[in-house]
């Protein structure tokens, strides 16, 4: 148990989710490494900006994992102000990308999974095993 909560204006507490976005026609845009770097940037700074933590990042070939801390905001928001942000921002720096994978519509597929982190231990292992996960380690299917 945790004797030290984390405290908001509002509220005290933490509430510790996965969050999973999926690009939109299952484009592989991640296996570019400029456009997965760039995408972790802009995934840090909407969350910076919107402070939520982030315990762990990682992402496949057309999608990306979070674990991170609601906050005060619900499933909603937060898809709303991680999603709408980073594709923004990166169809401004990559115009190309909208352009040539998408043409012309939105990056992010409108789905979204968030779902509790019950077991800490076990969604960080299997962010793990993503194909780009942060700790370096690849899935023999990378290769």
């Amino acid at each position: 148990m945790k004797t030290n909560p984390t405290r908001y204006s509002s509220a005290v507490g933490e509430i510790w989710v996965m969050a999973t976005f999926k690009v939109k026609y299952c484009h592989k845009i991640f296996d570019m490494q400029a456009v997965r770097e760039l995408t972790n940037a802009l995934l840090n700074e909407a969350l910076y900006l919107n402070k939520i933590r982030c315990t762990k990042l990682a992402f496949d070939a057309d999608h990306v994992h979070l674990i991170i801390d609601r906050v005060l905001y619900n499933k909603i928001q937060i898809a709303k102000k991680i999603k709408g942000y980073v594709a923004k921002k990166l169809f401004e720096l990559m115009p190309w990308l909208k352009k040539e994978k998408f043409g012309g519509s939105g990056l992010w597929n409108p789905a979204y999974d968030i779902r509790n982190v019950n077991d800490m231990g076990f969604y960080l292992m299997y962010l793990d095993k993503q194909k780009y996960s942060g700790t370096g380690q690849k899935m023999l299917t990378a290769f």
